[in-house]
């Protein structure tokens, strides 16, 4: 065991405690962060097609451009991620630093998402949200889908 002087300073963590990043760390961790054609995403796309559905994706003409879009039926999928969209699953948990940036942002991204559904249903179309933890239990989504795409 190492002896240290009092004039040594020497940061504890925990165990296990993950080491605080720097801000070129974190940046580059964030810029990795995918929009589109996430592994939620990739599911319900797989499952719909899967079940005999034809989409487009991502269609920008649209309020929040949706993920998955049937235009004949006039409908659209959305797939949110349980963090990005504070859902208040186990896999939403609330960040612990930054918190002045973290929750105006949660809370605008929440604003965003009911504006947009709303003007969605304005145009006249139905639309289903989809969250990321729902997505890993794929009999629970088709069934979702089957309904919704009736």
């Amino acid at each position: 065991m190492r002896k240290i002087r009092k004039s040594q300073t020497v940061k504890l963590r925990r165990a296990g405690a993950p080491r605080r990043k720097s801000p070129e760390e974190r940046k580059k961790m964030m810029s990795a962060i995918r929009s589109g054609d996430t592994v939620p995403e990739l599911a319900v796309r797989r499952e719909a097609h899967r079940m005999g559905y034809r989409f487009r994706l991502h269609r920008k003409g649209l309020p929040g451009t949706p993920d998955l879009v049937f235009p004949s039926r006039r409908k659209a999928v959305f797939v949110h991620g349980c963090f990005w969209h504070a859902h208040g699953c186990k896999l939403s948990r609330a960040p612990k630093t930054n918190l002045d940036y973290w929750v105006p942002k949660l809370k605008r991204n929440c604003a965003r998402d009911v504006r947009n559904l709303e003007a969605l249903t304005a145009q006249g179309w139905k639309h289903l949200v989809i969250w990321e933890c729902e997505s890993r239990d794929i009999r629970s989504l088709e069934k979702r889908l089957k309904k919704f795409l009736k």
